[in-house]
């Protein structure tokens, strides 16, 4: 059964950012990549509290220490506190990588117009491990043990649960009409979500 989400918050738009594509939560702050930079938003405020200068063009993670970045064909490991980049490995998709999360020494990586998921090695960027969508993947997380990911297609946008051995789809709820989903983190009870082209990021009911 699809129902619909319900949006409990819209933050943004901010200054300078057209666009908003990864989103990720490290806890206490909403990471976001906006192209030439990634944003950190304090989610009680609503404020952005500082930048690092990355490119970041799709997914963003966080594997409690430090920020994983998509950059074109490539995704860069990043510390937070200097924003120099540690580490390069290549991403699955060759440049049509869309969303990106951390789980249990992993990063899962959507690929955007293929339809997939791919679960990747996160020194080598080898694939461990491809899930099949029926819809375009964008933003990707987990959560208590529950894979999610955005889809955006035809206008339209869900956040589906998928089981992460065969990509079934579990769980949907649909964006309501005219709201897309780009990157996705769950975090608090909630899921955060950027709104690509929209230069927002919207906090969504979880269940």
């Amino acid at each position: 059964m699809t129902r619909t989400a319900t949006i409990l918050r819209e933050y943004g738009p901010f200054p300078g950012v057209e666009a908003v594509h990864g989103v990720s939560y490290d806890g206490r702050q909403v990471w976001f990549a906006s192209g030439d930079r990634l944003n950190a938003l304090d989610p009680e405020s609503g404020q952005t509290v500082r930048s690092l200068d990355v490119p970041a063009h799709a997914g963003t993670a966080f594997d409690g220490k430090h920020l994983y970045q998509i950059a074109e064909d490539r995704i860069q490991k990043i510390d937070p506190e200097s924003g120099r980049v540690l580490s390069t490995i290549p991403a699955p998709a060759g440049g049509g990588d869309s969303g990106l999360a951390w789980a249990e020494g992993t990063l899962w990586v959507g690929h955007y117009r293929e339809r997939q998921i791919h679960q990747i090695d996160p020194e080598t960027g080898k694939v461990l491990r491809t899930l099949q969508s029926n819809r375009f993947v964008t933003g990707v997380t987990w959560s208590d043990g529950e894979l999610w990911h955005a889809t955006w297609e035809d206008e339209e946008s869900e956040i589906r649960r998928v089981d992460p051995e065969t990509g079934k789809v579990l769980d949907a709820m649909r964006m309501p009409e005219g709201t897309f989903v780009s990157g996705m983190e769950a975090g608090g009870g909630r899921f955060y979500c950027g709104s690509g082209q929209g230069g927002t990021v919207r906090a969504v009911k979880r269940g």
